[in-house]
């Protein structure tokens, strides 16, 4: 009985939404404007607020993604699981650890860009001074800056190739966001794993004499990963290789 009535219910829970959704509709029957544009007095265009707060919850539902694409999220994660590699941990710190690291020092590292965005875009927007699509073209404006900055010339020019387009860009500014993203993030990469690169050197040396000496004593059967753990976890504490880590990872954007 218990079965037939979960399954009745399991019936009966999508036919709800459509239910209160008709009876609203009854009780009002001239219902809400979807989508209206709305002209301003100097010729600018607006949205109404129903199709403004779909936008918004769109562009959240995009926000894993813009904060891989357009920020510093990428070059930091890939430092710090890289980093967790070398010293051997596979579970230490784990990856909800280091996801809330590198949002945090994303936070830090992006808020002159996120500060600029607020006070060119955001606020007069909230204000009712622009459009939403002004705000959008102001908020764009100081993360391309940013993702410009980081970005080599060669990637740039790789995907100026890719796109096949005829466009000559005189200014650094003039570089569509579907070129630079890619372009962007290909730049990040590669500047993530040189500075792992750096970061696997002195934790390989250290595996590299353990290996050594374990060789020598005649124990080849130990593995020198178990041996020089220990010694590689302590050289990364007497260093305080954290703080060095987070600093040199910011300072590789400009930010300190």
């Amino acid at each position: 009985m218990c079965r037939s009535f979960l399954n009745v219910l399991i019936r009966i829970l999508p036919l709800i939404p459509i239910l209160l959704f008709s009876s609203g509709a009854h009780a009002d029957a001239a219902g809400i404007p979807a989508l209206t544009l709305v002209k301003g007095e100097d010729g600018s265009e607006n949205y109404t607020v129903t199709l403004q707060i779909l936008i918004l919850m769109t562009a959240l539902s995009l926000l894993p993604a813009l904060l891989m694409m357009v920020t510093s999220f990428t070059r930091i994660i890939i430092v710090f699981s890289i980093l967790r590699q070398a010293i051997g941990l596979n579970q230490a710190p784990s990856n909800q650890i280091l996801i809330g690291l590198a949002l945090f020092l994303t936070f830090f590292v992006m808020s002159p860009v996120l500060d600029e965005a607020n006070k060119m875009a955001l606020e007069p927007y909230l204000a009712e001074e622009i459009s939403t699509m002004e705000a959008v073209r102001r908020a764009s404006v100081p993360f391309h800056s940013f993702m410009i900055n980081q970005t080599r010339v060669s990637d740039l020019e790789l995907f100026v190739n890719i796109s096949q387009t005829e466009k000559v860009y005189e200014k650094p500014e003039d570089v569509e966001f579907s070129v630079l993203v890619p372009a962007f993030i290909t730049s990040e990469l590669k500047t993530a794993f040189q500075i792992g690169f750096l970061l696997f050197i002195p934790f390989l040396i250290i595996d590299m004499v353990v290996a050594s000496i374990l060789m020598a004593m005649g124990m080849m059967m130990l593995s020198p990963l178990i041996i020089s753990l220990p010694f590689k976890i302590m050289l990364f504490v007497m260093v305080d290789g954290w703080a060095m880590v987070m600093g040199t990872l910011a300072s590789s954007f400009g930010t300190i």
